[in-house]
């Protein structure tokens, strides 16, 4: 797969994924697995992508003051260097792919179940934010993601937040533990390659402007986070599939 080929799906991924408040790490790495391009790679160039195209998102949802400080707070503290320590991680290529393809389906079938309720608002403890908030970390940076699209569709389902709050809280979430991954990956020996991720880069980052302008003037929501489910499903599958 070439290089032109990889940075058009990236762009399409960031429109996808940016229109629906995530950066798109999952689908990033699944097209770079598809791609046969090196584990270390895979995982820090959909790291970067992924900051690329929610710094904006996240700054943008600081300015509106809908990021609820306080109450992720649990979330962030335990979450971050979980990453960190899951970024330090270096997995074999087999246990890799096997991980992260049946992570993506679970991604999917969560993106799947997830409940839109904007009225809906349950206190969550403590203890089970920071759990979960360190789980997703965790496995986050061993895979290379930042977790948003495991956080939004849990919190969606235990009734934590309107949509909006979900959405800028998994936002914030995706960026932190990004950073967080990066620097466990570079405390080991991994050679960046520049020129690639310049190119992917700029294809994210127009797209990742294009879904921000889409979620707020013409998309619906809830049908591209249905269509984004069935692709990254599918993905995850056929990578599944490629080591069995």
């Amino acid at each position: 797969m070439s290089l032109t080929i990889i940075a058009i799906l990236f762009f399409i991924i960031a429109v996808l994924y940016a229109s629906v408040g995530f950066g798109g790490g999952s689908s990033y790495i699944a097209i770079l697995l598809l791609a046969g391009i090196a584990i270390s790679d895979v995982r820090l160039t959909a790291l970067i992508c992924n900051i690329i195209v929610v710094s904006g998102s996240s700054i943008n949802y600081m300015r509106a003051g809908m990021i609820p400080w306080k109450k992720i707070l649990p979330i962030i503290i335990f979450s971050v260097p979980f990453a960190f320590i899951g970024g330090m991680v270096e997995l074999q290529s087999s246990i890799y792919k096997i991980l992260a393809s049946l992570l993506l389906i679970i991604a999917s079938v969560l993106m799947f179940i997830q409940i839109d309720n904007l009225k809906a608002k349950k206190e969550i403890s403590v203890g089970a934010l920071s759990g979960i908030g360190g789980g997703i970390g965790l496995v986050s940076g061993a895979i290379g993601i930042g977790g948003g699209i495991f956080l939004s569709p849990i919190l969606h389902l235990m009734k934590w937040q309107t949509a909006k709050v979900i959405s800028a809280t998994a936002s914030f979430f995706i960026l932190a533990n990004s950073l967080a991954g990066i620097a466990g990956q570079l405390t080991n020996n991994i050679i960046i390659d520049w020129n690639s991720l310049k190119w992917l880069g700029v294809a994210v980052l127009v797209g990742g402007q294009v879904g921000n302008y889409l979620n707020l003037k013409v998309l619906d929501q809830g049908r591209v986070r249905l269509f984004t489910a069935v692709l990254i499903g599918l993905i995850g599958i056929r990578i599944l599939l490629s080591q069995v």
